[in-house]
């Protein structure tokens, strides 16, 4: 070989080498396992399922712990367990901050001008400063206390009017209208059974909001159905946007005519947004629409998730009346009969606490949380590129084997003697979701949920089905963003206490 042909070999080889060599040393992750994909498509058959989270893990147990999936042209990963859920929320939690784009959440919030699917940023931080520091901080809600109180004494007696009479209570329409009363009083100081039309709107615009929020827009993902409206939802969300806005308008109005005439009142947190919007100090200046959005959020998120966690805790402790036998017992000691079960009791009500932890593990009102990653990062080992929409499954993690001793049980006990909490400090158990993003209503919502199921449970015997006549109920879960139950709880309460203690 000649001697300049040897040397042009030699210069080929190092450089084969060498790149070789550094291609191994720099080498990416691998790219998560992936189901058999569908063209076009990708894999939305999956989620147009009636429990898309129960798909997405019978496919973890066969993918792994993080799993790809192709929503038409979006690229998304499922994480299935507290160690791939840990990286998201607390080891990369700055890379998945953001959310992913709904068109129909975005018409509903006025543009993402809420809280819940805001973009990552300045105006993202300072509503939560504003939810944590003025609007949902110890002050404003034991200021607010009385609201909730009241709320819960008008529970109380609509259940024991049925129970003189022997009828039985629909739970999932009496518990939706109390925690809507709490949240709408305390927001707007109006119950949304004031007047048969304003609860109409009220109550329907929420149910309305989130049934269409729950369903999988194929429009959102399959790039050349952009500006189709094939399942109708746009439409749909247009009519519910316009029925919010000429509700909130109105109210607002009313609360600015009265701040005008200084005809004093109750200081729901709706004054408290309107003092802000007026305060030129303020970093950001929020506008109507920033105001209307956050209402539609509160409103959205903080009625149905309260009431559906009640209930599926009340269907729990049916099935299992040694667990109830044990939180009345705790409750008759710890409060007594002769008065009502108080927010300033729970703290030492641990077994109660612990009913409510079991029934969030089981039955999380957010069995699947969505972030948006916005720069490529790593998860569970895998590659995981900018703008990739990623699931947490917590529904998955509470039912995680290697995390929980037999998972499929209902056992209260076994947060006995723990520090385990349901504030994004232990991922297996995050029903208000984890990081930075997590629900900023956690207190209100842990305050309505323990006292009411502790005040339903120190009254009453609570009897299964229209007649009272079922030793058991069903678990089957229904369709719905919040997960609720497939065939809504219906008793026949007895009282245990006579007369009911209630607040004179």
């Amino acid at each position: 070989m000649p001697d300049f042909e040897a040397g042009y070999f030699t210069i080929f080889l190092i450089c084969l080498i060498s790149s070789i060599l550094i291609s191994k040393l720099y080498k990416s992750s691998p790219l998560p396992q992936s189901p058999f994909r569908l063209p076009i498509i990708g894999h939305l058959h999956l989620l147009i399922t009636r429990h898309p989270h129960q798909t997405f893990h019978k496919l973890s147990s066969r993918y792994g712990p993080v799993f790809r999936l192709s929503l038409g042209s979006t690229p998304c990963i499922v994480v299935s367990t507290p160690e791939t859920a840990k990286e998201i929320f607390k080891t990369h939690d700055s890379s998945f901050l953001g959310r992913p784009y709904n068109s129909v959440v975005s018409y509903l919030s006025y543009g993402d001008k809420g809280i819940v699917f805001a973009p990552y940023g300045s105006y993202w931080k300072f509503c939560k400063k504003m939810i944590v520091t003025e609007l949902l901080n110890g002050r404003t809600l034991d200021f607010l206390y009385p609201v909730r109180q009241d709320e819960r004494t008008r529970f109380i007696k609509k259940i024991s009017q049925n129970a003189k009479e022997g009828k039985c209570v629909k739970l999932e329409v009496e518990l939706l209208k109390l925690t809507s009363n709490v949240i709408s009083r305390m927001f707007m100081s109006k119950r949304c059974s004031e007047e048969e039309d304003e609860a109409e709107n009220i109550t329907k615009i929420i149910a309305d909001s989130t049934e269409i929020v729950g369903k999988f827009n194929i429009s959102d993902h399959i790039w050349f159905c952009k500006n189709l409206d094939l399942q109708g939802l746009g439409k749909k969300s247009k009519d519910i946007h316009r029925r919010f806005d000429a509700l909130v308008e109105r109210i607002t109005r009313e609360h600015e005519e009265a701040r005008k005439q200084k005809t004093g009142g109750m200081k729901d947190l709706l004054n408290i947004l309107l003092d802000i919007s007026e305060d030129e100090n303020m970093d950001i200046k929020l506008t109507r629409e920033n105001i209307k959005a956050f209402l539609q959020d509160v409103l959205s998120a903080g009625s149905d998730t309260s009431a559906i966690t009640i209930e599926w805790a009340l269907a729990e402790l049916i099935n299992h009346p040694n667990v109830m036998k044990k939180a009345v017992e705790e409750i008759d000691q710890v409060v007594g009969k002769n008065r009502l079960v108080q927010e300033s009791d729970i703290q030492n009500l641990p077994y109660l606490q612990s009913i409510v932890k079991e029934s969030f593990r089981l039955h999380p009102t957010a069995p699947l949380i969505l972030r948006l990653s916005t720069r490529d990062s790593t998860v569970g080992g895998y590659d995981i590129p900018a703008n990739t929409v990623v699931f947490v499954n917590v529904w998955s993690l509470g039912r995680d084997p290697a995390h929980w001793e037999r998972p499929l049980e209902f056992r209260p006990e076994r947060f006995a003697g723990t520090d385990m909490d349901v504030r994004g400090q232990d991922f297996g158990l995050l029903p208000f979701g984890g990081g930075r993003r997590m629900c900023p209503g956690i207190s209100l919502g842990l305050h309505n949920v323990h006292t009411t199921l502790g005040a339903m449970i120190q009254c009453f015997e609570w009897k299964a089905g229209k007649n009272g006549d079922l030793a058991t109920v069903d678990m089957e879960e229904g369709v719905g963003v919040t997960l609720p139950r497939a065939n809504p709880l219906v008793c026949v309460p007895v009282a245990r206490l006579e007369p009911i203690p209630l607040p004179v």
